[in-house]
């Protein structure tokens, strides 16, 4: 608002005309609807609160961060706008205050709420010569939306661990390797050996064979787990039917989901067009993804798989009926050996991760808290992969 026409009007308050009235409402009306026009059109969120908290203000870009109403917002403590946030405390500190915070509705998103009080400048009355004093009003919350910035330091972050992790699976494979390959040949000469002792005096000794040679097969494909889920692949792709390969995961786990009395509900669009992946990899990615939602819901739970055309990429769709996951979990299912199951080697869905990013996919993951998970993979039409150009002529 101008502050010019604003102070002149208290100014000359005294000596308003009664027929003058309506015109300088009429400004400033008009001024104030300017500045609210103003602060709508700006993406960041703006909430004005007075001394005690309570919301004067807040304009449309606050509404659609945290998913308000504005009508039903103004005068409620702002603790319950943003819940989850000792407000109390921040506003009494008296000073600026700058926090990141992760909501989840209307969308996940990642905010950096700025607090700062606000003052009245007013002719103070213990200077005989004049002068003014800072009365403090109230507070100026701003939101401001860092999620892709979040997101883009997170993935750099990630590419770090993984080059990391590549380099140190080089090592395990070579430093482990070796000697589970020397123990292996080891253990089949001393079960030669055994063939030729009289039956009745080799029995514990190939039992005992036979515990040291399943450990041996276990750690060997713990390594080979842990080199498949951090190590690129180089894809076969071909035109391939993704809804064939959706069921064909499902046969495979046919046994397991029909032992845990789960309902599979297929919901696949029939006229999907062909998409360029890499068969086998795709197969594994979907078989880690129902495996997981088998194993996290009780005995009679319901997964649905939906396929859907969202162009230019194929949307699949994997609904199940179990606990979902804590939202303090959220940001960490994707970490090497997290697992919120009791047996489980906590590399299943990185593993997935790589194989749908290597095909120029996406991931989306949205937790149903107490009533299941909701696991979206995008996979492109066609090859989206980058591609080294032959030399020009």
């Amino acid at each position: 608002m101008n502050s010019g026409f604003l102070d002149k009007l208290i100014e000359r308050i005294g000596r308003v005309r009664p027929q003058d009235l309506e015109s300088y409402l009429t400004r400033l009306a008009d001024e104030k609807g300017f500045l609210e026009t103003i602060f709508n059109a700006i993406h960041e969120g703006v909430i004005v609160t007075d001394l005690q908290g309570r919301v004067s203000y807040l304009n449309r870009g606050a509404c659609e961060l945290l998913g308000l109403d504005r009508e039903l917002s103004m005068d409620r403590p702002v603790r319950e706008c943003l819940r989850g946030i000792a407000w109390e405390q921040l506003l009494g500190l008296g000073k600026v205050v700058s926090r990141d915070v992760e909501v989840f509705y209307p969308q996940h998103r990642f905010l950096n709420f700025y607090v700062e009080p606000m003052f009245l400048e007013k002719p103070s009355a213990k200077h005989l010569a004049g002068g003014f004093e800072r009365e403090p009003v109230g507070f100026a919350v701003i939101l401001r939306d860092i999620t892709e910035h979040r997101r883009s330091t997170e993935e750099t972050i990630h590419s770090e661990r993984l080059s990391a992790l590549t380099l140190l699976a080089a090592g395990v494979a070579h430093e482990i390797g070796n000697p589970l390959n020397s123990l292996n040949i080891h253990m089949q000469l001393l079960e030669r050996k055994l063939r030729r002792l009289p039956e009745d005096s080799r029995g514990d000794l190939q039992d005992l064979l036979a515990v040291a040679k399943g450990e041996v097969e276990r750690l060997d494909a713990i390594v080979q787990q842990f080199l498949g889920a951090i190590r690129p692949a180089h894809l076969e792709v071909g035109l391939e039917n993704i809804n064939s390969l959706i069921s064909e995961s499902v046969e495979f786990l046919s046994p397991e989901i029909s032992d845990r009395e789960v309902q599979v509900e297929q919901r696949l669009r029939k006229d999907l067009p062909l998409a360029v992946v890499d068969k086998t990899q795709i197969k594994q990615a979907f078989f880690n993804i129902i495996k997981n939602a088998v194993q996290a819901m009780r005995r009679g739970g319901v997964l649905r798989i939906e396929s859907e055309l969202e162009n230019p990429y194929i949307r699949i769709t994997f609904l199940d009926t179990g606990g979902g996951i804590a939202a303090a979990n959220m940001s960490k299912i994707f970490e090497p050996y997290f697992t919120t199951k009791q047996t489980g080697s906590g590399l299943g869905l990185l593993i997935v991760r790589r194989i749908v990013r290597e095909h120029g996919g996406e991931i989306d993951l949205v937790s149903h808290d107490g009533q299941g998970l909701e696991f979206t993979v995008r996979l492109p039409l066609r090859d989206q992969r980058a591609r080294l150009l032959p030399p020009s002529a």
